[in-house]
C-alpha cells in the first residue's frame, strides 16, 4: 500500500489557542509539511483545490511548484484539480510546466469540485458542472497526448491545429478521477481506463463501497482487464496515539471545531459525536493496531492500493504532528505495505542526455 499526506490548506482558529495563522504562515507550513513527509518516507503529498473560505488552496500548481523545488523523491498530487472550473488549455500549461519542475513526479486527481463559490466566481452551476468536467477532461487528455489539437466543445472556444507548450515530461501522466457521491466521475474513469480515488470522507463506508463496485463493473464493461483497475481512498482524519482513549481525547477539540465549522457554513452533520466519528467514518483515530485493522477492513470493500492521511484542522503543533507521522511509519505502514501489494507511483524521470542544467554558480 502507498501512503499520501493530503492538505486542503484549511485555515481557522487553533482548537487549543484560538489563534488563526496568517495566510503567509499557513502556506509556508504546507511546504514544510511536504518536506517532512518526504523525509519520513511517505509516498506522496497532495494539495487540494478549493475557492472559498476557509481554504487557501485556490492555486495548487503554485504550491506544488514550491514543494517540487524543496523535494526530490516524493510524488506530488492534486486532490483534486477542479476541471469543471478551469480552462483545460490553461490547466494543461500549468501542469505540464509543473511536470518538468517536478522531474515527472506528478500525478493528478481531477474532479468537478464543490462549494457555493463556484457559481459566484466561475459561473459554474450544479446543472452544468458534470458536463464541464467531462468536456474539460476530454480536451485536457488530448492536449497531453497530441502535438497539435483540433477540437470543438460547448464551454470554451474551439481549437484548430493548436499547439500547447511546453511538451510534458511524462507521456502520458496518470490521472485519477476523484469520486465522492456521484456515478458521473466513476463512469468517466472507467470509460477512459483511468484509476479512481474515492473521497471516502463525508459519509460512512457504504455509499463509497457502492461507487467502487460500480467502477469495477463499468471498467469491465468498457473492455478493460479487471486486474488493471486501480483504486485509492481517502480518510476523514488522522490521529494516532499509544491507546485509543488517548487518541480520542486528543482529537476531541479538533472534532468540536469541525462541528462548529459545519454549523457556521450550514453543512450537514453526519457524525454527531467524536465516538461516532471514530466508529463509522474512515478517520484513522486510535492505537496503531486499531489503525491497521480499520484500513484492512476498508480494503476488503474497496480493494484500494493508496490511501491519504488528511491532517488539516487538527490543531496539532508541528512537533506532535511529526510524532504521529513517525509513529505511523514505524508502527502502521510496514504492516499495511506487507499486506496490500501496490503498483508504483510516478517517480523522478531520468534526465535526457542532452539536458544541460545550470549548476550552482553558473551565470544565467
Amino acid at each position: 500500500m502507498k501512503f499520501l499526506v493530503l492538505t486542503l490548506i484549511s485555515n481557522g482558529p487553533d482548537p487549543a489557542t484560538g489563534r488563526t495563522p496568517t495566510p503567509n504562515a499557513r502556506l509556508h507550513r504546507v511546504v514544510e509539511n511536504a518536506v517532512q513527509a518526504e523525509e519520513l518516507g511517505f509516498d506522496g503529498y497532495a494539495v487540494g483545490e478549493r475557492h472559498e473560505r476557509p481554504f487557501f488552496s485556490s492555486a495548487p500548481p503554485v504550491v506544488l511548484s514550491h514543494i517540487a523545488a524543496r523535494t526530490s523523491r516524493i510524488t506530488l498530487f492534486t486532490g483534486v484539480t477542479t476541471l469543471s472550473l478551469l480552462d483545460p488549455v490553461r490547466a494543461y500549461e500549468d501542469y505540464a510546466t509543473l511536470d518538468h519542475l517536478a522531474d515527472g513526479r506528478l500525478e493528478l486527481i481531477i474532479g468537478k469540485g464543490n462549494g457555493a463559490a463556484q457559481a459566484q466566481l466561475f459561473h459554474v452551476t450544479p446543472e452544468d458542472q458534470w458536463d464541464r468536467n467531462a468536456e474539460g477532461y476530454e480536451l485536457f487528455r488530448r492536449l497531453w497526448r497530441e502535438e497539435r489539437t483540433t477540437w470543438e466543445g460547448q464551454f470554451r472556444p474551439s481549437l484548430t491545429d493548436a499547439e500547447t507548450w511546453p511538451p510534458p515530461r511524462q507521456q502520458p501522466i496518470r490521472v485519477w478521477h476523484g469520486s465522492a457521491t456521484s456515478k458521473d466521475s466513476v463512469e468517466l474513469a472507467a470509460r477512459y481506463g483511468d484509476p479512481l480515488f474515492s473521497a471516502n470522507v463525508t459519509n460512512p463506508i457504504e455509499p463509497y463501497g457502492e461507487l467502487v463496485a460500480y467502477y469495477r463493473e463499468r471498467w469491465a464493461a468498457y473492455g478493460h482487464d479487471p486486474a488493471d483497475a486501480l483504486v485509492g481512498a481517502g480518510t476523514a482524519g488522522f490521529h494516532i496515539a499509544k491507546t485509543s482513549q488517548q487518541a480520542i481525547e486528543e482529537f476531541r477539540p479538533a472534532f468540536a471545531q469541525r462541528l462548529a465549522l459545519a454549523e457556521r457554513f450550514g453543512l450537514p452533520v453526519v457524525f454527531p459525536t467524536v465516538e461516532d466519528f471514530v466508529e463509522r467514518s474512515s478517520a484513522l483515530i486510535g492505537s496503531p493496531e486499531q489503525v491497521v485493522d480499520k484500513v484492512l477492513r476498508y480494503h476488503e470493500v474497496f480493494g484500494h492500493e493508496v490511501i491519504h492521511l488528511h491532517l488539516d484542522g487538527d490543531g496539532l503543533s508541528p512537533r506532535r504532528q511529526r510524532e504521529m507521522l513517525e509513529q505511523f511509519q514505524s508502527d502502521v505502514a510496514p504492516a499495511l505495505r506487507a499486506a496490500v501489494p501496490s503498483r508504483p507511483l510516478a517517480g523522478p524521470v531520468p534526465p535526457d542526455p542532452d539536458d544541460a542544467r545550470p549548476s550552482e554558480g553558473d551565470s544565467p
